[in-house]
């Protein structure tokens, strides 16, 4: 790449760590203090994983600018994270300024006012996703996909940062000092189907990414592999958020606000790993990894709960029940992972199921096998049908006479 590039590169993780420190301090300047931030999603331990989210996207953005000539995704994942880290930065300055801060400082009202990074960083990831993994659309068809997230983006910056009257919570306080007056129904409809445009992009992103992924063929499709496993992460915990708010559970919000943090810091590593080509083809094995203790963890705590249920109707006694279920459940552990991990590779990964039964079935007839020309066609056999080679050849050494 050229001298400029690589420069801009790396202002672009210098700017990035930047962003960092100064939102760090201001975390812990706040630490200890309740303010009515704390319970938004960059508010309290959201800005701490927020922050780490920031300089995952401009680390992973830089490498990949710096190694891979002509790829755009580095760009964009720097971009993104640099608007993470601004919109966390004023975000928290304005929850010190007003909040906490003793006296009046400069710039508490602008900061407050500036457009929260998610949004746009929201529509870029969109971008990110329809361009992943060499920087090029599916096909040209899909240009219009772009045009939505672009559109989405402006819609919700325009809407939210034109809007007058107070600012969304928790800097309600605020009067918004750029606000177009009597133009809040229009400008609040417009912010509003921001979000909208943006859900709608990423949601073609996905659909031609799918379509990417049925067409591919080896690297490629290890690659798109990689993103997908960060998707399904990220739709799973959006769905248990979801539900914990249908549910009207209290006091998990921290744990929401980690959860989502730690979905969206998922994207740039996966595609870091994808693109930079870093232990690529180990993504069947983490994909079964993660399912086989997914659902074992799931299945491990229903057991738990229906055990402690059972167990205190029939002892009565809570603690005994408590220990009594946790003794089952952990010798439930062995058999119960093994048993999950035989049907996730039964369901899932045939080839490695079929290959184990292969190896076995050949175990026992080689304990019984004598001719060694049936045996050496036998073995031929079973790596042809596992390791699938191009071709096999078997070379023997003759005895010493």
């Amino acid at each position: 790449m050229s001298r400029r590039d690589t420069r801009l590169a790396w202002a672009l993780e210098a700017l990035g760590v930047a962003l960092a420190i100064a939102t760090l301090i201001l975390l812990v300047l706040v630490t200890g203090t309740a303010t009515p931030a704390d319970d938004f999603v960059i508010g309290g331990p959201g800005g701490f994983i927020f922050l780490i989210a920031s300089l995952a996207f401009t680390t992973v953005g830089a490498l990949i600018a710096l190694r891979v000539r002509g790829n755009p995704i580095g760009w964009i994942l720097g971009v993104t994270g640099l608007v993470v880290g601004f919109g966390n930065l004023t975000y928290q300055y304005a929850d010190y300024a007003l909040y906490v801060a003793s006296s009046t400082l400069p710039g508490a009202t602008i900061a407050a006012w500036m457009p929260v990074g998610i949004p746009p960083a929201f529509g870029l990831l969109g971008v990110a996703l329809l361009l992943f993994p060499d920087g090029r659309l599916p096909s040209p068809r899909w240009r219009p996909a772009l045009y939505v997230s672009a559109l989405g983006i402006a819609c919700s910056v325009v809407g939210y940062a034109l809007r007058p009257g107070p600012l969304d919570e928790p800097f309600e306080l605020v009067s918004n000092p750029f606000g177009i007056d009597g133009g809040f129904e229009v400008l609040d409809v417009i912010s509003g189907l921001g979000w909208l445009v943006m859900a709608i992009g990423v949601g073609l992103a996905a659909i031609g990414m799918t379509g990417r992924l049925r067409r591919s063929r080896g690297t490629e499709r290890q690659q798109l592999k990689w993103i997908a496993l960060a998707a399904s992460f990220a739709g799973i915990v959006m769905l248990a958020n979801v539900a914990s708010f249908a549910a009207e559970i209290e006091g998990i919000n921290g744990l929401r606000i980690v959860a989502v943090g730690s979905a969206f810091t998922l994207f740039p590593v996966t595609a870091g790993i994808a693109i930079l080509r870093h232990r690529l083809y180990d993504i069947d094995l983490v994909i079964r990894r993660t399912l086989v203790y997914g659902v074992l963890t799931a299945t491990l705590g229903a057991a738990y709960g229906l055990l402690v249920l059972v167990l205190g109707q029939a002892v009565g006694e809570s603690d005994l029940a408590v220990a009594m279920s946790t003794l089952a459940v952990a010798a439930l552990f062995r058999p119960a992972r093994s048993r999950i991990q035989a049907m996730v590779d039964r369901r899932f990964f045939r080839r490695r199921y079929d290959a184990a039964r292969t190896l076995a079935a050949f175990s026992g007839r080689l304990r019984d096998e004598l001719d060694l020309e049936a045996l050496a066609g036998d073995l031929r056999a079973v790596v042809q049908e596992t390791v699938q080679p191009a071709h096999v050849s078997l070379w023997l050494r003759e005895a010493p006479r």
